[in-house]
């Protein structure tokens, strides 16, 4: 496994991390997820990634459940949770967003689901223009002095209003934002690519990647058509059908069959190649995976040993077949 530091902190998270959104507490339950975690840890992953909002808080649940089977040293493991959507069906509007209150709740609330003294990570899930900048910076602060996070970030926040929460807490002196957890894959590469750039240097803002195999698109899976076990069917998932059935759709299937032939010629799997085309990139922190089988992690924790096949020509033939940037 490699290593890489969460931006310009002393934190070093594995390159690849797993994830719970989609599997924990609608795919995976509790004896599948200790299996899981147990392959990930064995193979050197230090970040195990959650929310309150998945699932309503069963994937932490879960997650912490298996921690505590685990019984991992504490010291070993780094393990999140993001703030923003609440944990309970209807929230009232004490209960989302990103208010004091309700991220001073959401953040004892998943202690508790976790089983875990403090959060090493801990993320603004959303952008939430109702409350004041500096209520949230200060909060985020507020928590790291008392000991129950390590580190907080953002997810899916627009570039300018990250640098609005850096400047705030650079201005006031406090602890400013560390990582941004965004969707990055070979088809949705702008806000990580583009829009962040200045972030990287400006702010020494680290990255936390997901959906990095764009919802199955990029194992290949979906090159002849649609399999009857594919996460397709599950509710929720019906864009990613009428996304598949579109021109665009139809546009991503054609390169990802063009890319397999890079694979197979390399000797790997499309899975490996997608993801060892995201590490080649030095602004990525980690890899979030997201399986729901053992048989899918193992292939995606090959990824990282694939990295040195991507030479200057291999990424120049892959960017010729992606032309989307």
């Amino acid at each position: 496994m490699e290593y890489r530091r969460l931006g310009n902190s002393g934190l070093k998270v594995s390159a690849l991390s797993l994830g719970s959104w989609v599997t924990f507490g609608r795919q995976v339950f509790f004896d599948d997820a200790v299996a899981l975690m147990s392959m990930a840890y064995d193979a050197g992953v230090n970040f195990f990634d959650n929310a309150e909002g998945y699932e309503a808080g069963l994937s932490e649940t879960i997650m912490g459940e298996a921690l505590a089977r685990l019984g991992w040293r504490r010291d070993s493991y780094c393990v999140s949770s993001k703030v923003f959507s609440g944990c309970v069906p209807h929230p009232t509007v004490l209960q989302r967003g990103l208010s004091r209150k309700h991220i001073m709740d959401a953040c004892h609330q998943a202690l508790k689901r976790l089983q875990v003294e403090y959060l090493d990570l801990y993320f603004c899930h959303r952008p939430d223009k109702d409350v004041p900048m500096e209520e949230i910076v200060t909060t985020m602060h507020t928590l790291v002095m008392q000991g129950k996070i390590l580190y907080w970030g953002t997810s899916e926040w627009p570039a300018v209003d990250i640098m609005q929460a850096y400047g705030i807490a650079k201005a006031l002196h406090i602890t400013p934002p560390t990582m941004e957890q965004s969707e990055y894959n070979m088809f949705a590469r702008t806000r990580i690519e583009k829009e962040y750039a200045r972030l990287y240097s400006d702010a020494g803002i680290g990255t936390t990647v997901f959906c990095p195999l764009n919802s199955g698109v990029l194992t290949g899976k979906y090159n002849e058509g649609i399999p009857a076990d594919s996460r397709i069917g599950m509710a929720g998932f019906e864009w990613l059908k009428d996304m598949l059935v579109s021109d665009e759709g139809k546009s991503r299937i054609e390169k990802v069959k063009k890319l397999s032939v890079i694979a197979h010629d390399l000797g790997i799997s499309m899975t490996s190649l997608a993801l060892a085309w995201l590490l080649k990139n030095p602004h990525v922190s980690t890899i979030i995976l997201g399986a729901s089988k053992m048989v899918q992690l193992e292939e995606n924790l090959k990824s990282v040993a694939a990295v040195p096949l991507l030479n200057e020509s291999i990424m120049k033939d892959i960017e010729t077949i992606l032309q989307n940037l």
